[in-house]
């Protein structure tokens, strides 16, 4: 049974960070490339940071600088590190594994930027 279990949400001041990760359960983790996305009230989910399966990341233009993901294979869990949130960023935040043909989504973790 595959399963990735988002965790780390939850309140935090602008300006503030948070890392949030994500365990995976089920299928070769270290195989798959890992993807955040996140999805704020009334808008449409969107890609936040990539890794490969080899390492590479890859951001969106405004979370460069800011987020950073990272993989463990050996705990096989994701992270994604995020700096200088602000209130716009809150949404709810989808850790997602991708290996032809298969497309694996968590459950989703809560972040909240307020004051």
């Amino acid at each position: 049974q595959v399963q990735l279990v988002e965790s780390g949400g939850g309140l935090v001041q602008p300006g503030g960070s948070l890392t949030l990760s994500c365990a995976g359960s089920g299928f070769t983790f270290r195989t798959y490339a890992m993807r955040w996305y996140r999805q704020a009230p009334g808008k449409e989910r969107e890609l936040v940071a990539t890794i490969t399966a080899g390492g590479s990341t890859n951001y969106a233009d405004s979370m460069k600088g800011r987020f950073t993901i990272s993989r463990d294979n050996s705990k096989n869990t994701v992270y994604l590190r995020m700096n200088s949130l602000q209130p716009e960023e809150t949404a709810v935040y989808y850790c997602n594994a991708r290996g032809f043909p298969n497309d694996y989504w968590g459950q989703g973790t809560q972040v909240i930027v307020s004051s």
